[in-house]
């Protein structure tokens, strides 16, 4: 581990412990908080969110560092055990014939590099209504790869979820089912065994066309050898392109865009009239319980940061804190026992707002993303200003699929 993160832990720890030693002495007087100790609880908790913030940075830096990059391959989905040399040397081509065409556009590649660039141009258009452009390339798979990781490393629910990855685009049924209810039965001697039909609902998920939009850079920037182009742009068409999804996984309506979570799940308790922005500890309880004991083995909280902050005031009926840090190198923080992922396209506290999410997210949700990527260089939009921008699409679904693994808190409407 760093020496730069292990040192934030245990700062995390010891300003943690400094707020608590704060709030006992005031509960064991049994009066509220001096102006002096508030004033210092206060200038804690800012700097335990700036702290707990700074963790979060260098455990994303950390999962971006890991992307391994020496998988050269065409974007296909071939197995690699079935790649021969010459597919693994023509995808070793193209991989170079990209990176020049991200520097330098087509017109100055080779008509070797070009030939390769045209056999993996894709038609945006045909793939969509409301794209005003033909022309795109699939990534090479470690272009590709820095993207997915990028929007990984942003954590959230594509952290938690089940992920498929499909070789094309076309509608893929996908069975949806909620069978807690259902149980065997003790069979007498002679006895015919009973009926009872697995209840399998369906829904299709589709390729939604995410886009991130333009992303500008000037030419001399692109000259630069010492720019590290290749990396650059997928990170940053990553961030885009996973941000906006994110926020589709989370709060999509499912009509043409993906069947969002605070969408689709169940509540499973709703605060009392008053707690438009806050949370009890009996909440959270009952949240807990009211996804069936099966799931909770591998259940886990999701919830803004903002929201975080909001449970991180909370104690038990003894006191002691429902939120703990982080104890030790490889551990994670807990809410009641429960770790936690923070995904800041939730919704925030706010009256009749759905902000924390419970369950089993890998049994509940699943998101579907196509292996091919796209990515475009629009060279004569912005030539009067010397810049050139860049384009990536990608193509993705999500859906809730046990409708009994989650359930939802949701703020009183007033």
């Amino acid at each position: 581990m760093p020496a730069q993160l292990q040192r934030l832990i245990d700062e995390q720890n010891t300003v943690w412990q400094r707020m608590q030693e704060i709030q006992s002495a005031a509960e064991a007087e049994n009066r509220d908080l001096t102006a002096e100790e508030r004033q210092n609880w206060d200038a804690a908790e800012a700097r335990l969110t700036v702290v707990s913030g700074d963790i979060d940075r260098l455990n994303r830096m950390a999962q971006l560092s890991q992307i391994d990059r020496s998988q050269v391959a065409v974007t296909t989905g071939e197995p690699e055990g079935r790649r021969g040399g010459d597919a693994e040397e023509e995808a070793k081509r193209y991989s170079e014939a990209f990176s020049a065409y991200l520097r330098r556009g087509m017109s100055r590649l080779s008509p070797e590099q070009q030939r390769l660039m045209t056999e993996h141009e894709v038609d945006l258009r045909a793939m969509a209504a409301g794209i005003d452009t033909d022309g795109g390339f699939l990534v090479p798979d470690e272009f590709r790869n820095i993207m997915t990781e990028t929007m990984k490393a942003f954590g959230g629910l594509l952290n938690l979820a089940e992920v498929i990855t499909t070789s094309t685009g076309a509608d893929l049924k996908w069975p949806t089912n909620d069978d807690t209810a259902n149980e065997g039965e003790i069979l007498g001697e002679n006895e015919e065994a009973g009926e009872q039909d697995l209840d399998i609902g369906g829904r299709t998920l589709k390729a939604y066309i995410f886009s991130s939009k333009q992303v500008k850079l000037s030419r001399s920037l692109l000259q630069d050898s010492a720019f590290s182009l290749e990396t650059w742009v997928p990170r940053k068409l990553g961030e885009r392109i996973g941000r906006r999804a994110a926020r589709a996984w989370t709060q999509g309506t499912g009509v043409d865009q993906p069947q969002g979570l605070t969408t689709g799940a169940t509540v499973g308790k709703q605060g009392a009239s008053g707690q438009t922005t806050s949370v009890i500890y009996d909440d959270l309880i009952d949240l807990e319980h009211s996804v069936d004991s099966a799931y909770r083995p591998n259940a886990k909280y999701l919830m803004h940061d903002s929201t975080l902050k909001v449970v991180r005031k909370l104690k038990d009926g003894d006191s002691r804190p429902l939120w703990v840090p982080i104890p030790a190198p490889g551990f994670p923080a807990t809410i009641n026992g429960f770790s936690y992922e923070l995904d800041n396209s939730m919704p925030e506290p706010g009256a009749s707002n759905k902000t924390i999410a419970f369950g089993d997210f890998q049994a509940g949700y699943v998101i579907r993303q196509v292996l091919s990527v796209q990515t475009l260089r629009l060279d004569e939009r912005y030539a009067e200003k010397l810049q050139v921008a860049f384009l990536g699409f990608a193509r993705l679904d999500g859906m809730i699929q046990d409708s009994a693994a989650i359930r939802l808190y949701q703020h009183a409407a007033s």
